[in-house]
């Protein structure tokens, strides 16, 4: 399988059953890239400033 086209048919040939499973394996697959981007993204420093700027607006709304 070279491609995302070959792939997308050879998905909508599978049967329910190997479908339910492929659907279930990959939205485990998603999230844990999800979550690794994040934590990668809290190590390096890039939200820093996103929750800096979410705190400073929290105190002005209790202000």
């Amino acid at each position: 399988m070279n491609n995302v086209n070959e792939i997308k048919e050879v998905i909508a040939r599978l049967p329910e059953d190997e479908l339910a499973s492929l659907r279930h394996w990959f939205e485990e697959f998603d999230t844990e890239k999800w979550d690794k981007q994040f934590e990668d993204d809290v190590q390096s420093g890039k939200l820093d400033r996103v929750a800096y700027q979410s705190c400073l607006s929290n105190h002005r709304n209790l202000v």
